[in-house]
This record gives C-alpha cells, structure tokens and sequence, in this order.
C-alpha cells in the first residue's frame, strides 16, 4: 500500500468523521432545544412563526404603497428594493431546497415533538431567511437603532422558534439567516448601483 493511497484513505476518513460530528452537534442542540424546551412558550412562538410569512410580504409592500400614495420617490424606491429583497430571498431559499433536498428533522429523528406546519425540505429554513430579509431590509432602509433592534430581535425570534417547534436543525436556521440578510444587502446594492448609473449624465 503506497503513501498516496494511505494519505487519500486518511483525508476520507477526516471528511467522513467531520461530517458526522457536524451532524451530531446539529441534532444534539436541535435536541436541548425542542425536547428541553418550556412548553409554556410553545404558543408564543408558534404565533412568532405564523406571522413570518405576513409580515415578510405584508411590510415591503406597506412601505411601497405607501410611497406611491403620498407620491414619495424616495419612499416608493425603498420599497420597491424590499420587494426585490424578498423575491430573491424566495427564489434563493427555494433552489437551495431543491439543490439539497435535506429531510426535516422530525423526518429522520421521529422522537422530536412537532409543534408546527412544515412542507418542502429543510435546508435553509424559509421561514428564517425571509425574517432575516425583512429584518435587513428594513434596516437599511431606515437606519435607526428604534427600527434595527426590534427587527433583528424578530428575526431572531422567528429563527428560534423554528428550532423550538422541531421543524428545522440549527444548521437550516443558520444558513437562513444568511441567506435573507445577503438577498437584502444584494437588492439593496444592486438598486442604489442602477440608481447610480441612471443619474450619471450622458456626454455628447
């Protein structure tokens, strides 16, 4: 057996054991979490988690309804980029899903207690990723700390109640997280870009 052979056999072998050991500890917190939890909370985030979808789709549109009313410019832009935020947030987390295909927890752990809906794959929690969206969104949009710790903390919240309920591991809250901030920086970077370029005056 030559050295090449050996050192493949050991780096397989590392990979193999990484893996595992990020699968137990994704299940081993998802655990503490959802079976250690206060089932008197079990209300309180199930409300959290049923709001997400409302208020993901529900602010940007607030905002940008309530920009072409007043006939704001500046309003309407924002909210034209939270639209866009939480379009590519969707399609983001949506072929995510399908690229990974990862079971849900309460899937592949029947011991878990599921306290909420959950349809399609698990990684990354959509739930999360647009709350993360929003949150970041909002955020940028209006920058003051009254609008950003209220934001992130329902962000969180929403990230954690996933958890909670027994629905996603803490790898799938994690991933959504970064997945609605960077569609929020993404739409926000890319609209102020074009903005930028519109107003550059065009030389003769």
């Amino acid at each position: 057996m030559n050295l090449r052979f050996i050192c493949l056999i050991v780096l397989f072998g590392s990979v193999i054991t990484t893996k595992v050991s990020a699968q137990n500890w994704d299940i081993d917190l998802l655990k503490e979490i959802n079976l250690e939890r206060n089932k008197a909370l079990d209300p309180s985030f199930k409300f959290v988690t049923n709001s997400v979808s409302p208020m993901s789709i529900g602010t940007p549109m607030a905002v940008l309804g309530l920009g072409l009313i007043q006939k704001d410019s500046s309003l309407t832009s924002k909210g034209i980029i939270m639209v866009e935020a939480l379009c590519v947030n969707a399609f983001t987390t949506t072929a995510l899903k399908l690229a990974f295909k990862r079971d849900r927890p309460f899937v592949t752990y029947p011991y878990l207690d599921k306290q909420a809906d959950a349809g399609s794959y698990s990684f990354p929690s959509g739930h999360t990723s647009s709350a993360f969206a929003l949150a970041t969104s909002l955020s940028l949009a209006f920058p003051k700390w009254y609008v950003i710790a209220p934001a992130y903390v329902y962000a969180s919240a929403a990230g954690y109640s996933r958890m909670h309920l027994g629905v996603h591991y803490p790898s799938d809250v994690l991933a959504g997280a970064l997945v609605g901030t960077g569609s929020a920086f993404l739409s926000h970077y890319l609209q102020h870009k074009i903005s930028g370029r519109r107003k550059v005056p065009v030389k003769l």
